[in-house]
């Protein structure tokens, strides 16, 4: 198999009017689809990170059922020239770094969290090379 990358990221959410408010008005995402009480679903790139009310999902019928609990993990790729900006930005924007690992030289990463309590990662591109 010859797979390219992973195509949507998914988290469940708790409100998502808050989710919403967040990842579009804080972190400046676009939507792509918000369907209410189920999903607000966002633009990164090429790929999608989708977000489900699990309560919508869990007793699917036309798609497999799927839900989730607990604190869930995505990173958010820019580029290494960006990264102390991206961080300064996350921080003038009210929302506190929980996290600052150096994992070698020259090669860093933050986390945050969002409203569910997600936990979030910006790393620089190139750091799985």
């Amino acid at each position: 198999m010859d797979f390219t990358q992973i195509k949507e990221t998914c988290l469940y959410v708790r409100d998502l009017d808050q989710t919403r408010h967040f990842y579009e008005g804080i972190l400046g995402l676009k939507v792509i689809s918000h369907q209410e009480q189920r999903h607000v679903f966002f633009r990164l790139g090429s790929s999608v990170l989708l977000c489900f009310n699990p309560e919508a999902t869990r007793n699917e019928t036309m798609l497999p059922p799927h839900f989730a609990d607990g604190k869930q993990h995505i990173a958010f790729e820019v580029a290494p020239k960006d990264y102390e900006g991206v961080k300064k930005s996350i921080i003038d924007l009210g929302v506190t770094i929980t996290h600052e690992q150096e994992w070698r030289p020259s090669v860093r990463s933050f986390y945050f969290e969002d409203p569910d309590g997600h936990v979030l990662e910006i790393v620089p591109a190139g750091m799985w090379d």
